[in-house]
């Protein structure tokens, strides 16, 4: 698909300025360290406009975070020229420990790619390793953008 010294044309729309859950946890800022067939890694800063009184990621923004990095993950499997649209049926979310940032690493993976469904896990994890978020999410493909 695209690397991160691609010009970024061909990225989803939510990594550009203009969609509203992207610009609300900042993906144009994301860098993209891995993307292969059925895998992602990305590195993501924290906004503190989405941090609760404790410093820590609001739990509900991270249902944001976890779609984002799982539709594309799902992309990768067809790449940008041949996507189809895809949404959310399902989407579980276990809560390991505290996101604090400045900086944290999410990692999407195809678990089951069927013909009308997919089952993507991610994986949030701190810059030291440490596990912090682990989510499991059911997207259904659309033959067409409505």
């Amino acid at each position: 698909m695209v690397s991160e010294s691609d010009s970024g044309s061909e990225r989803p729309v939510f990594f550009k300025p203009g969609h509203n859950a992207g610009d609300l946890v900042e993906a144009s800022r994301w860098r993209i360290l891995r993307e292969e067939f059925g895998n992602v890694e990305v590195d993501a800063h924290l906004p503190d406009h989405l941090l609760n009184p404790r410093g820590q990621l609001f739990g509900g923004f991270t249902g944001t975070y976890v779609d984002m990095v799982a539709i594309y993950t799902l992309r990768t499997l067809s790449g940008p020229k041949h996507f189809n649209w895809a949404t959310t049926v399902n989407m579980r979310i276990d809560y390991l420990a505290p996101v604090t940032g400045p900086r944290f690493l999410m990692r999407g993976e195809i678990i089951n790619n069927g013909r009308s469904t997919s089952l993507v896990a991610t994986h949030f994890s701190d810059l030291e390793g440490n596990k912090l978020v682990y989510a499991i999410t059911t997207l259904r493909k659309l033959t067409d953008a409505r």
